[in-house]
């Protein structure tokens, strides 16, 4: 097999296999086809005992993550899967059920399943409610091995008893397709320290929102409410190299640039950093950081995703990495259908956006941006190079 493998200054291609390239630096890039990444996840997942068409959910989830630049949700994860295929804490086999549905509300056995085949399942089917009653609520929970998805007149599919589904926005933009408004949301385990505590008892609790505009244009916000995903910080800790300041923390609650402090006892720091970030020259007094403001999205995230959906919580979700019981998590997803709103919504939102792209830069090599658009360039960057640029170390991790 061929790779090409990408450097700051030079395009090398060699014809023999990555992973005898021991002697490049850790951090040159090497490029893969998409349907080679998509086949390798799908087998591997098939190789654990993974249902085919589980498998190919999965890999189109981690795939998108890659290819939208957020390498943290890619095949970065992918072993994480494997890993609770073969401890059996996460189903290898079945479908979701609606057990309970009427015009306005289901109630849905997601069976434990992967994070992606639930996901799809409930973010469809609050797209299908959000035509019929103008907004879909899905909430899944899983208490018992099973997801439940209420529709009320707003569409949101809560659930709980899920796995890690990958992007969040994965799930938001399939309410584009039907130009619809979508949400998603999930919980996960404790990673994130809140504001002036030591011990983390948060996830990084995304939130996502899709919006459709005019001619395919589209708002895409995905964000983690800690200050980073974990993910960075593990491809940053695997490529040997310290992490930005404000990223993370040690066990003592005390700022780290260092990746293994924070993923051995640390953790991640809310969304805005540390809730000091200074001193005011002109009154000698702290400035305060916006460390509070992740702090509360995330436990809006929680309110979502694990009070209303029933799932576990907090510092009671299990551990991250660790296999010993189901991770029973609560995810969100919505769907808004404009046309039962005020007319002109696309008109407007191509508006906005336009208005917003074309603010003056403070540096005119860095325009201004909607969320969405770093991910779109991602996206263009690698049809142009035929493939998506990976670091070797991650690939080797594989």
């Amino acid at each position: 097999m061929q790779y090409t493998f990408l450097e700051a200054t030079a395009h090398v291609t060699f014809h023999t296999p990555f992973i005898q390239q021991s002697d490049l630096c850790h951090l040159c890039r090497c490029l893969l086809l998409q349907m080679e990444v998509q086949a390798f996840i799908e087998h591997c997942m098939q190789v654990v005992g993974t249902r085919a068409s589980h498998a190919r959910s999965l890999a189109r989830v981690l795939l998108e993550g890659d290819l939208r630049g957020h390498y943290s949700h890619g095949l970065n994860r992918m072993d994480v899967y494997v890993t609770e295929i073969r401890a059996g804490i996460c189903a290898r086999d079945g479908e979701p059920v609606v057990e309970k549905e009427s015009a306005a509300t289901a109630l849905v056995n997601g069976k434990n399943l992967l994070g992606p085949v639930v996901g799809n399942y409930c973010m469809s089917l609050a797209v299908k409610k959000a035509q019929d009653m103008g907004v879909g609520w899905v909430v899944a929970h899983g208490k018992k091995w099973e997801v439940i998805c209420l529709f009320l007149s707003v569409s949101l599919c809560l659930c709980s008893g899920s796995n890690h589904f990958g992007i969040a926005a994965y799930y938001s933009m399939q309410a584009l397709k039907e130009n619809m408004i979508g949400m998603a949301y999930t919980n996960t385990s404790p990673l994130v320290v809140p504001t002036r505590a030591k011990e983390g008892t948060l996830g990084t609790n995304p939130i996502s929102v899709a919006a459709p505009a005019m001619d395919g244009d589209s708002f895409v916000l995905d964000m983690a409410t800690s200050a980073v995903a974990l993910g960075k910080v593990e491809i940053h800790e695997r490529n040997g190299v310290s992490i930005p300041e404000g990223w993370g923390c040690d066990s003592g609650g005390r700022v780290s640039t260092e990746p293994k402090a924070v993923l051995s006892g640390g953790g991640l720091v809310p969304l805005g950093g540390n809730e000091t970030t200074g001193l005011c020259l002109s009154q000698a007094l702290p400035t305060l950081g916006g460390s509070h403001k992740g702090y509360g999205l995330s436990l809006m995230v929680e309110v979502f995703c694990g009070m209303l959906a029933g799932a576990q919580y907090s510092k009671h979700i299990r551990t991250w990495r660790v296999t010993d019981r189901m991770a029973d998590l609560g995810q969100c997803f919505v769907a808004v259908n404009p046309e039962h709103f005020a007319p002109g919504f696309n008109d407007r939102m191509s508006h906005l956006l336009s208005l917003h792209r074309n603010l003056e830069p403070v540096d005119p090599g860095m325009p201004v941006m909607a969320a969405g658009d770093p991910e779109r360039k991602h996206m263009q960057t690698c049809q142009e190079l035929g493939g998506i640029p990976y670091y070797l170390s991650v690939v080797k991790h594989m």
